[in-house]
């Protein structure tokens, strides 16, 4: 990572999702991993959320942390595939103000490392909503490693250059733990 060397952390407010008809938040390893990787890296969690993969209750809670002046990126994992139940990209596509065509781009090029060719059926993505960085990550651990390891990490530093995501977030306004 280029790192200038004048340049601040700047902690950001963070919601994960986790879309899943199976798990729980005993067994969202995944959603976890990205929880705990954010907190670990001075970011704050402000929300978290598990719901079964239906369309639209996705949307609603997406859109909801959208508009919440103290969300400043959601992390999304599960829902990604090309099962009749997976609808995560559908739910968030008609949200975003912009798609961040790169990301799914980049996590599938560092993805066919670990799982080959299988890695064309993700339909991982990313774009901005309302000043909010919305990402949709693949339901395995493996996967949300892979993203946070391959591009979150640098991506939300204020510190990495020559460019990141987090001069085009919106302040982020009252902060702190939510239900």
């Amino acid at each position: 990572m280029s790192v200038k060397p004048d340049a601040v952390f700047i902690p950001l407010n963070v919601a994960v999702l986790t879309v899943s008809d199976t798990r729980t938040f005993e067994t969202d390893t995944s959603g976890e991993l990205l929880a705990s990787r954010a907190v670990d890296m001075g970011h704050r969690l402000v929300a978290r959320a598990l719901l079964k993969d239906d369309l639209y209750r996705i949307r609603a809670q997406v859109a909801h942390w959208i508009a919440d002046d103290a969300v400043q990126v959601v992390l999304i994992t599960g829902g990604t595939g090309f099962t009749g139940r997976d609808s995560t990209p559908e739910a968030v596509g008609c949200l975003l103000d912009k798609r961040i065509d790169g990301f799914g781009e980049l996590f599938r090029a560092l993805s066919i490392l670990d799982i080959g060719t299988s890695t064309v059926q993700t339909r991982a993505l990313a774009g901005l909503a309302n000043g909010t960085l919305v990402c949709c990550l693949p339901g395995s651990t493996g996967a949300c490693r892979t993203a946070w390891e391959g591009i979150l990490v640098e991506q939300l530093d204020a510190r990495h250059r020559p460019c990141n995501f987090v001069p085009h977030l919106k302040a982020a306004g009252p902060c702190g733990p939510r239900p």
